[in-house]
């Protein structure tokens, strides 16, 4: 079975929680973005990081605004489910922007990324990287995956939404930016069963295809 979960920042404790003691063997957890485990490389986070590369399902995560890009970066990538990702730890990986996966028999589109809220008052490259924002080059690999199996994918996992769903939470329409609008894209041109993302910190059916989720453990129908 796989299960979808909201931004962790590194709370090791929502992993050890009642939510997350469902999961079995064999299982998939994909955590929406801000995983926040993948920090400042020392030997807590490595003792962290093999932790729940342990478990005894696998746990896979998007990229959101809160991470450590140029450590995340350092991972070295591996061929993961018909698709590239980046071996963490065990059975806990990085998924790519743009890349469809093939998990527990399911075809996965994935997104990361987003835009921090006031990054002038932020240390860059310490409190804010310049990569959470996708480019142009992982935007085209996405419609480009995406073309190669037919525009069908059974689940979508972002960080962030489209810039339509973004009307429906009630968020300023002066800050879409180009990754709400690619989303926006993707969605007119692609077929799935449902869409699931991170960032807002809310558990909520938006309607019958998407899905924000954040502190529940959701399992994809």
């Amino acid at each position: 079975m796989i299960y979808v979960t909201g931004d962790l920042h590194g709370d090791l404790e929502r992993l050890k929680s009642k939510s997350f003691k469902k999961l079995k063997k064999g299982d998939t957890l994909i955590v929406c973005g801000d995983f926040g485990f993948v920090w400042d490389g020392g030997k807590k986070e490595q003792k962290v990081l093999k932790w729940i590369g342990k478990r005894r399902y696998q746990v896979l995560f998007v990229d959101g605004t809160h991470e450590n890009f140029d450590r995340l970066f350092d991972y070295e990538k591996y061929e993961f489910g018909g698709a590239e990702a980046r071996h963490i730890s065990g059975k806990l990986s990085y998924l790519q922007r743009g890349c469809v996966y093939e998990i527990e028999g399911k075809k996965i589109f994935t997104f990361g990324g987003g835009e921090s809220e006031n990054i002038e008052t932020r240390e860059k490259n310490k409190l804010w990287w310049p990569q959470e924002m996708p480019e142009e080059e992982e935007f085209a690999r996405g419609r480009e995956n995406l073309r190669a199996c037919g525009n069908e994918v059974d689940y979508i996992i972002t960080h962030e939404t489209t810039a339509t769903v973004r009307t429906f939470l009630d968020m300023d329409c002066h800050d879409i930016n180009n990754l709400h609008d690619y989303l926006d894209e993707i969605a007119k041109t692609t077929k799935f069963k449902g869409w699931y993302f991170g960032n807002y910190h809310m558990d909520k059916m938006i309607s019958p295809l998407y899905t924000a989720v954040f502190k529940e453990v959701v399992a994809l129908k």
